[in-house]
């Protein structure tokens, strides 16, 4: 034989041999995913509490979801949170409920770090026309599962367009700070003692789509039947654990950006914010952002069904499993443990034609050492 076919076969079994071991590697991420719940509609938001208690939300996108925020009790099965009557909106009675006693289109649920649950409600079922007088945060206590405040988020606010769509907070618990994800991207910072809110990098680049992006999975252009693509505004956010520090991206974008929350402030011109804003990495089409308590900021990558994390300027994949059918958004237990949900958005009626209105969703956990 040759030198050159030996070498050639050397380098076959080398191939081969690699191949198989990223085939090993890929099945050893995935095992570190568990399935911690199965929902019979889709979910979106995740939250667990210092105590371990789990929380999920179905936003009311393609059907007139039964539940809008559930506790996920240890046996998998769902209780209306905090009662039965903030869950009792229904499309179909729109005209007889007052959106602002009801949770009419829940995007996300964050607990606060002081013993409240913060449920955000955009206030758009189907993720369209926003009902005048539905968007809102509504502050659950809870020990005493009771809501305790609402705060209105005004129209000069929530303009007709906007998505409120995820939010995190000041370490004091005073301020939130949430992305509007809508036709004109944003921050929105709300006082959350006083109700007063206002928008902040308003239209600015970091803030909006990045028509240079296009959202794919399995190598294949993700569109609605009528050409239409995702298009997503401001919508992953996470916050340092000094709350210094505000981190966003668009989720149709490939850039990670940071401002210092004191340029957030009420007060400050959009110049001097604009100035403030700095690039952090570029990254690739992500849904959920979260800093963990070991300062480690996590990301989701739908297109590529993985969870991945950034170390220094760069984007390393912590696992990968296809059973991450668009994973959405994070929390963390109290023990470390990741948790995030799988929205299964291109499974829906938006891409899918023929797809039933109500979708099958998961819950996932992994080890905050998955990827090491």
């Amino acid at each position: 034989m040759k030198a050159s076919s030996v070498a050639a076969g050397i380098a076959a079994v080398g191939l081969v041999a690699a191949a198989a071991a990223g085939v090993a590697q890929t099945r050893s991420r995935s095992a570190q995913l568990k399935q911690v719940a199965q929902f019979d509609h889709q979910a979106t938001g995740v939250a667990v509490t210092a105590d371990g208690r789990r929380f999920v939300n179905f936003p009311r996108w393609t059907d007139d979801a039964p539940i809008s925020v559930a506790e996920v009790l240890p046996n998998g099965s769902l209780r209306p949170y905090p009662d039965a009557k903030w869950n009792s909106w229904r499309n179909a009675r729109a005209n007889e409920l007052s959106v602002g006693e009801y949770f009419v289109c829940v995007q996300s649920i964050v607990p606060d770090g002081h013993g409240n649950l913060w449920v955000l409600d955009p206030g758009a079922p189907g993720d369209e026309k926003i009902l005048e007088g539905a968007p809102k945060l509504v502050k659950v206590d809870l020990k005493t599962n009771q809501v305790t405040k609402v705060i209105p988020v005004p129209g000069d606010v929530a303009l007709q367009g906007t998505y409120l769509n995820d939010i995190r907070f000041s370490p004091d618990g005073k301020i939130g700070y949430i992305t509007d994800s809508g036709t004109r991207g944003a921050i929105i910072v709300v006082d959350l003692e006083n109700g007063k809110s206002h928008r902040a990098l308003d239209g600015h680049p970091s803030t909006q789509v990045d028509k240079t992006v296009t959202v794919t999975l399995d190598g294949k252009p993700l569109k609605r039947p009528d050409g239409r693509q995702p298009a997503f505004a401001a919508d992953g956010i996470a916050i340092s654990k000094d709350g210094k520090t505000l981190y966003y991206q668009a989720l149709t974008g490939k850039t990670l950006y940071a401002i210092d929350t004191a340029k957030l402030r009420d007060g400050v011109s959009e110049a001097d914010r604009a100035a403030a804003v700095r690039t952090v990495a570029q990254t690739h089409v992500a849904d959920g952002l979260w800093m963990s308590r070991a300062g480690v900021l996590y990301l989701t990558s739908p297109s590529d069904y993985s969870i991945k994390r950034l170390n220094g300027g760069a984007v390393e994949t912590v696992l990968t499993d296809r059973r991450l059918r668009w994973p959405d958004t994070f929390s963390e237990g109290p023990d470390g443990t990741m948790y995030v949900t799988a929205s299964h958005i291109q499974d829906t009626q938006w891409f899918t034609p023929g797809a039933p209105p109500s979708i099958k969703t998961e819950l996932f956990s992994f080890a905050p050492n998955a990827g090491n």
